[in-house]
C-alpha cells in the first residue's frame, strides 16, 4: 500500500526502515522521503511497528 503518494513510498518500506533502526519521523522523511504534509499514516505505521518490536522484544526478554 502506498503511505506516500508524492514521494512513492510504500508501506513496506516503512517497517524495513523501522527494522533497521528508524524510531522517528523525522528519520522516515530523511531516510525515505515520505512527505512532511501527509506523514499521519507514515507515522501510524511507525508506531506500530516500534510498539511491535518493543513487545517482541520483552516477550523475549521474559521468556516467552
Amino acid at each position: 500500500m502506498y503511505v506516500c503518494v508524492c514521494n512513492a513510498v510504500i508501506e513496506r518500506e516503512i517497517r524495513q526502515a523501522v527494522a533497521l533502526g528508524v524510531t522517528t519521523l523525522k528519520e522516515l522523511r530523511e531516510g525515505l522521503g515520505v512527505a512532511g504534509d501527509c506523514g499521519r499514516c507514515a507515522r501510524d505505521i511507525l508506531r506500530e511497528e516500534l510498539a511491535t518490536a518493543c513487545c517482541g522484544e520483552l516477550s523475549v526478554a521474559r521468556g516467552a
